[in-house]
């Protein structure tokens, strides 16, 4: 008799299958829930976040929205997604001067403070010094596991809806301007910005 898989089990089988292909969610979703429903009648509930999921155990890499990878070499060296230590924290904290990179606000303002991966640790990002930032509680927030090109792009759509109800038109160019850039490099285009 043959041992029952479980679905986070054939969600492995399937990236082991293309070790170091960037996959497309689509793609994955499609293959185990027809595959799932052959192996035991029953509907896969829920693949988004069996895959998020391998992702947050450091078995694949999230490569960008929706398209993940699995590496045999990063999905082994664990240590590759540890936090910072205490010292590294406290050396980003001070080269930072305690202040949120973003806001400038900081313990003289009582705001608490948080030591962030600029590249993420999902994508790969290092407990390492360079990689390190200091962020406030909201910004930490914000940014969540996005890259640095994909907050400051959220960011600046997000300035410019506010300033679309004053009337600071010079603001307002600078903003798409900025946004311009995005677009003009192809950045980001998964982060819509809705022209007005």
């Amino acid at each position: 008799m043959q041992k029952k898989i479980t679905q986070l089990e054939l969600l492995k089988e399937y990236f082991m299958k293309y070790p170091n292909k960037h996959i497309k969610h689509p793609e994955v979703v499609d293959w185990v829930t027809s595959e799932w429903e052959k192996m035991t009648g029953e509907k896969f509930r829920d693949p988004d976040r069996c895959i998020r999921s391998l992702a947050q155990q450091g078995f694949l890499q999230k490569i960008g929205k929706g398209i993940y990878c699995y590496n045999p070499e990063y999905a082994h060296k664990r240590y590759d997604l540890e936090d910072f230590t205490q010292s590294q924290k406290k050396e980003i904290l001070e080269r930072d001067e305690y202040k949120c990179v973003i806001c400038g606000m900081g313990l003289k303002e009582g705001v608490e403070l948080h030591v962030d991966h600029i590249k993420p640790k999902d994508f790969g990002g290092k407990a390492v010094i360079e990689n390190g930032q200091t962020l406030c509680s909201r910004h930490n927030f914000l940014k969540k596991n996005l890259k640095q090109t994909e907050t400051g792009k959220k960011m600046f759509i997000k300035m410019l809806e506010s300033v679309n109800y004053t009337n600071d038109t010079e603001l307002k160019a600078f903003l798409e301007d900025v946004l311009k850039v995005y677009e003009k490099h192809n950045i980001n285009g998964h982060i819509v910005w809705k022209k007005e």
